[in-house]
């Protein structure tokens, strides 16, 4: 079955095939569709829905709920999720699993609602304190809305760790053409180290707080293993990379946009590919050097070139591939013609 929506409303529909149970938030611009999807439909389906008074009150009763074995979520923009920064941080510490989405806006500060990818760092580095990951997966159409947020509760689950959709507003805000799920995903069990008022679980502690200094050590580095084995998770598309000469990349919106530009390159003659990432945490390291080895890299985004910095750490050294950066900020889509721009200039330079 097909159904005709926007982004953000194949979020929520995700979030329910996942069996999310509950959903904690406040409405704002590009993201309040999907709590008023959450709204609507949570309650029709035996679910709960709770307007939150603030984001970080939402992010509170996330960890509340997620400490309770509940599926839970939320979902706002950069404003926001900066102010979920620290509880996130709790989270991650207390390892517990939910699914916040970032539907992106213009910054700093207040900014406006157009379509940019300025928090990129804040998702894939840990905008919050401590040495901590959230998972993070970015969409690049309706239809990866859906089934990315199903991705991200199993991955939230299987690793007991908050997930992030890193979308933007004009994935938030598009319609397009989507294809259900088959079937709802089966319950995770949650027994073994939630909370829930019973006998059973009464022995289980959810707390991110250790006094003693080496044991906080520990537990760190017990993060740090488990960030470690989510690499084999790591998701990416590579399209016309095998023989290209040029390799475009970019993610979300940018990398629909650079797609566009390798085809009109490809009718021009030039060898050009796209590499995108689907996965930004953990990030397809391998991925990326088979496709930009020996190769001219150009990176497409919205921001002033975070996405950009995290390609040039990632590429092994012995590639030594050039690498460039085309981008538009402050609310800004970037166009099909500003990559060509760019890449025609790259091709003529000579390395």
């Amino acid at each position: 079955m097909r159904k005709f929506t926007k982004g953000n409303d194949a979020v929520v529909i995700g979030a329910l095939y996942a069996g999310c149970d509950v959903y904690f938030g406040y409405p704002i611009t590009p993201a309040s569709e999907i709590a008023e999807g959450a709204a609507e439909l949570f309650p029709q389906l035996g679910k709960e829905y709770l307007q939150a008074e603030c984001e970080t009150a939402s992010i509170n009763m996330l960890y509340g709920a997620a400490s309770g074995g509940r599926l839970a979520m939320t979902a706002s923009s950069g404003p926001g999720i900066s102010l979920m920064q620290e509880g996130i941080s709790y989270m991650a510490g207390a390892q517990l699993p939910a699914l916040i989405v970032n539907v992106m806006r213009a910054g700093p500060g207040l900014g406006n609602i157009g379509p940019e990818q300025g928090d990129y760092n804040q998702a894939v580095k840990g905008g919050g304190h401590g040495n901590y990951h959230a998972i993070v997966f970015a969409p690049a159409s309706v239809q990866e809305m859906c089934d990315l947020t199903m991705k991200a509760f199993e991955m939230a689950f299987k690793y007991r760790n908050p997930a992030m959709i890193l979308a933007d507003a004009t994935l938030g805000q598009v319609k397009e053409s989507l294809k259900l799920p088959e079937k709802e995903a089966s319950r995770p069990e949650t027994s073994s180290w939630s909370v829930q008022g019973d006998a059973v679980t009464r022995r289980n502690l959810i707390s991110s707080i250790y006094l003693d200094l080496e044991l906080m050590e520990k537990h760190n580095e017990m993060l740090q293993q488990k960030y470690a084995a989510m690499e084999k998770e790591a998701m990416f598309e590579s399209y016309l990379t095998d023989d290209a000469e040029l390799v475009i990349t970019g993610y979300g919106t940018s990398a629909r946009v650079a797609r566009s530009a390798v085809d009109q390159l490809r009718k021009e003659g030039v060898k050009a590919g796209l590499f995108r990432p689907i996965s930004l945490m953990p990030f397809p390291t391998k991925g990326l050097n088979q496709a930009a080895l020996g190769k001219k890299v150009l990176v497409a985004e919205m921001s002033n070139g975070q996405y950009r910095d995290d390609v040039l750490l990632h590429l092994d050294r012995d590639v030594r591939t050039p690498v460039r950066l085309v981008n538009r900020m402050g609310g800004i889509l970037i166009q099909v013609e500003d990559v060509l721009r760019a890449a025609r200039a790259m091709i003529k330079e000579v390395q």
